[in-house]
């Protein structure tokens, strides 16, 4: 089981058990896939001005995204930023579900810290691939 910590400093919907419960399902099921049985995964949830900061101080672009990712090493993965806001506009946008959006995210983030990327088409495809995995085998599917 990957060891989650989840720091919630958002107000825009409510944290609960049951989102505490899709992250850790999320966690595990892309470590498993690819082949870790342990790991640690820090996540911090955030408002748009929150994480539009981070994305200046570490990217130099002064707009909000939808996730950042801060990888460290094997045994500690790293940190992942995901903006509620994003999550709730693109849940919309896409025409799913909070939880399907949050879930892309948290699997996109993951990956990142595990190393893969997406500079090119082929390893966007294989990220792509990676993530429609893990959220379909979690029944989070496009709706």
């Amino acid at each position: 089981m990957i060891k989650i910590a989840i720091n919630n400093m958002q107000t825009m919907i409510e944290f609960t058990q049951e989102l505490e419960e899709l992250l850790q399902a999320l966690a595990d099921k892309t470590a498993a896939m690819e082949g870790y049985s342990q790991g640690e995964v820090s996540f911090a949830l955030v408002d748009n001005e929150q994480i539009r900061e981070l994305n200046k101080v570490y990217r130099g672009i002064d707009e909000p995204t939808d996730v950042l990712s801060f990888p460290m090493d094997e045994e500690i993965w790293g940190d992942i930023i995901i903006s509620i806001d994003k999550v709730i506009s693109q849940a919309e946008e896409y025409g799913h579900s909070l939880e399907r959006e949050l879930g892309f995210l948290v699997v996109h983030g993951i990956l990142h810290l595990l190393g893969y990327d997406h500079q090119t088409p082929e390893e966007e495809a294989i990220m792509r691939q990676k993530e429609e995995k893990v959220l379909g085998e979690l029944n989070l599917t496009r709706e």
